[in-house]
């Protein structure tokens, strides 16, 4: 029986002690899903060196002779920052119109020598050549770096300069409480401070949302003589409408506040109140329901009050 701590090994050992146990080989590759052969050049490896011998060696050392040459490489290097956009065939191909050969493999190569292999870090690298070196971008370079920052965005990934620049708001559903029915959580978030406010309706619907605003959030800003430019939603109903017939538009627009809504299918561009919602479930709700009953604790606007204690 083979004994050993080593990760990479372990199941190589497992299938050899299992084809000990079960006395059948054919059984245990059929178990562990590896082919007859790999079970015998595992066996023939330990009975020659020992468990050891069944870690994998080290890739040889690269022939540096096979590399393409000093000047080439800095042309592909030049090029993946000229035009992160294009693949590595399409810059094979643009290169032999400048007299460069080198294959589409042989641009990976050069891509994961020097860090470049994906889109996103040949952006990083042009980002950090202009910052760097000043340079003009040229349009194909302009419309990959709006690109990435659109994707940012999708991602969860906002720019914000000061308290009161962007803020982040949504509704979280607590749960339906007998006697009560369904409970809402109206949630802001300042994307720069990190400072949040939380309020808790029996509806979800646009006034709801424009009195979490009203009632907590642009008091405390005026307060602190902070203007309130732009606010980031979902597509939810109690945020979308048209501005005559809709509560929290007109809202927005009596009050001079841009709206600006999260890509569609993607909750995670809201993500700063997607984590501040589950902090508050895990610290708050998960806790307080297990303690006391909501309606034998004086409703929701004590619960309310209790929450801004928290906050």
């Amino acid at each position: 029986m083979l004994h050993t701590n080593n990760p990479i090994i372990k199941h190589k050992a497992g299938l050899l002690n299992l084809a000990e146990e079960l006395n059948n080989v054919s059984r245990a590759c059929k178990v562990m899903g590896v082919s007859r052969d790999t079970f015998y050049r595992y066996q023939e490896l330990v009975e020659e060196g020992g468990i050891d011998a069944l870690i994998e060696k080290n890739r040889r050392t690269p022939n540096i002779k096979n590399r393409v040459d000093e000047e080439t490489e800095k042309a592909v290097i030049a090029y993946a920052v000229e035009q992160p956009a294009h693949g590595q065939h399409r810059t094979s191909n643009e290169l032999r119109k400048q007299g460069i050969f080198v294959s589409g493999s042989g641009v990976r190569s050069i891509w994961l020598r020097n860090n470049l292999e994906n889109f996103k870090k040949r952006l990083k690298a042009l980002e950090d050549k202009f910052a760097n070196e000043g340079l003009i971008l040229n349009d194909a370079q302009v419309a990959a770096l709006e690109k990435k920052k659109h994707d940012d965005e999708a991602c969860g990934e906002i720019e914000t300069a000061h308290p009161g620049y962007l803020g982040s708001q949504d509704t979280f559903y607590v749960g339906n409480l007998k006697g009560v029915g369904r409970i809402y959580q109206q949630t802001f978030v300042d994307t720069y401070s990190k400072i949040a406010f939380a309020k808790l309706y029996v509806t979800k619907t646009p006034i709801t949302a424009a009195d979490m605003l009203n009632d907590k959030v642009l008091p405390y800003f005026e307060a602190h003589e902070l203007p309130m430019l732009r606010i980031l939603t979902d597509r939810g109903t109690e945020y979308c409408g048209r501005v005559e017939h809709h509560d929290y538009q007109l809202y927005l627009a009596i009050n001079d506040i841009d709206h600006t809504k999260t890509k569609a299918m993607s909750p995670q561009t809201n993500g700063i109140c997607e984590r501040f919602h589950k902090t508050i479930l895990n610290e708050f709700y998960q806790i307080t329901f297990r303690k006391k009953n909501l309606l034998n604790d004086g409703g929701i606007a004590k619960r309310s009050r209790r929450m801004d204690r928290i906050l």
